[in-house]
């Protein structure tokens, strides 16, 4: 059997990089040459070593933001061919090669020949820009701007919205204001924060989506939700329990969307809109990927998404 290079992570915030078996598609799937991967914010805990995780992970988890060309499939695989590039949903995408189901499988489209194309986080933010239903004219305020709060921006400006950003960073202010956004508040005094928000709509804002998942965002959001509005839970909240202002959320009677999808069908009905938004032109990276790394550099990548150095909104890896 042919091998590859695999990251394998140890814990305690060691990655090593060894050779691995490649993957053998079985019928209906589908075997990805990988040109690279997204390094997202929900493996901090699997890279820095939480106790309720068991190492070493297996070749290439948990790397589930990948996209390449397709190398092999197995039987029965008709939709896509070899050499077809395709962003996929797998599960082990930190590696030179991954599988996944065929099902999971989409074209990217000709128009994005060349360029990263990390196909889940966009899958996100099609299903959670669906679920905040948005209409045209209405004001939305979108709480934290990484990857997926940048894109949530082009897609509701677009769709004929007025956005206002809230972010902790300056540099992700300047983000926002690229994606469209009317207006960007930095949140170095929270206070302060809603306050100028406030200013720019008395009532609140209609749709109100929190993208960053920590408590101070989760309160921002919710003190600028409008009367019958609805606040969207767009951030991944992993540590720990969160509290909420029951009395404000049914004084208002407001709202509340989990927007986190897990049926692998709407995931994967997610990627196809994303694809057909990357090639109208409703969503541009451009900008957006800002820092990108050999594999054998993950412990840098992740060193770089925790302390967001001047200048970062989201990392790739390739191989």
């Amino acid at each position: 059997m042919s091998t590859m290079r695999a990251a394998v992570f140890c814990g305690d915030e060691r990655v090593e990089l060894r050779p691995s078996d490649r993957p053998e598609p079985s019928p209906g799937e589908v075997c990805v040459r990988l040109e690279g991967c997204g390094v997202c914010a929900s493996n901090v805990p699997v890279w820095s070593g939480r106790p309720w995780f068991r190492y070493p992970l297996g070749p290439g988890a948990p790397g589930h933001e990948g996209w390449g060309e397709v190398f092999s499939i197995g039987e029965s695989v008709t939709d896509v061919a070899v050499g077809d590039r395709v962003a996929l949903l797998s599960g082990r995408a930190y590696a030179e090669y991954d599988l996944a189901d065929a099902s999971s499988v989409v074209r990217i489209p000709a128009s994005l020949a060349g360029r990263p194309v990390p196909g889940e986080p966009l899958a996100c933010a099609m299903n959670i820009f669906r679920r905040s239903d948005i209409q045209p004219g209405q004001r939305v305020a979108v709480v934290g701007v990484g990857f997926i709060g940048a894109i949530l921006i082009q897609l509701a400006t677009r769709a004929g919205a007025q956005v206002l950003a809230i972010a902790r960073r300056s540099y992700a202010c300047e983000v926002a204001r690229r994606c469209g956004a009317s207006e960007a508040i930095a949140t170095a005094d929270v206070p302060s924060a809603i306050g100028a928000a406030m200013e720019a709509a008395a009532s609140g804002y209609p749709r109100v989506i929190e993208a960053a998942g920590e408590q101070a965002t989760l309160d921002i959001a919710s003190a600028l939700v409008a009367e019958g509005g609805r606040l969207v839970i767009a951030g991944y909240h992993q540590d720990g329990p969160r509290q909420v202002d029951m009395q404000q959320w049914n004084w208002r009677g407001i709202d509340v969307v989990n927007a986190h999808e897990r049926d692998p069908a709407v995931a994967v009905r997610g990627l196809r809109e994303a694809m057909v938004a990357l090639d109208e032109r409703r969503i541009d990276l451009s900008g957006l990927i800002t820092h990108r790394y050999p594999i054998g550099a993950l412990p840098e990548a992740f060193a770089a998404l925790c302390t967001r150095p001047a200048g970062f909104l989201k990392a790739v890896v390739e191989p």
